[in-house]
């Protein structure tokens, strides 16, 4: 699948808008809370490329280091969760307004889905 120059530019333009989104969500009602969810989005891929440095792959036994990727993965979930359920939270608890969470929400699920995108299109291919 070759991703090209129309791919990167539609990635960016809807990552734009997801970080539009989370930040309208702050100045809007202000409350800047909702800027908490921004640090998940950036340490959501560290457990989940730190385990995979970590991991032993042996081409004889496949199930080498399964444990240190599963454990990368289960962090990256929590933390990709986190990201979403915590607006959810600061409006349940009423620190932010409904519409902050809803915006803020939309904005988090524009900004990982761009993330997992651009790792569907621009991912290594292996030859063997």
């Amino acid at each position: 699948m070759a991703a090209g120059l129309k791919t990167i530019i539609a990635l960016s333009f809807v990552l734009a808008v997801g970080f539009l989104l989370v930040i309208l969500s702050c100045a809007l009602w202000k409350a800047y809370y909702p800027l908490l969810v921004v640090a998940t989005y950036v340490l959501a891929p560290i457990p989940n490329w730190i385990c995979s440095h970590c991991a032993n792959p042996d081409d004889f036994v496949e199930s080498s280091g399964a444990a240190v990727l599963d454990l990368g993965r289960f962090c990256t979930g929590f933390l990709v969760m986190m990201g979403l359920a915590l607006p959810v939270v600061l409006a349940n608890s009423a620190i932010i307004t409904v519409p902050a969470m809803i915006m803020s929400v939309i904005g988090g699920l524009l900004i990982y889905g761009t993330i997992i995108s651009f790792a569907m299109f621009f991912q290594e291919e292996q030859d063997f």
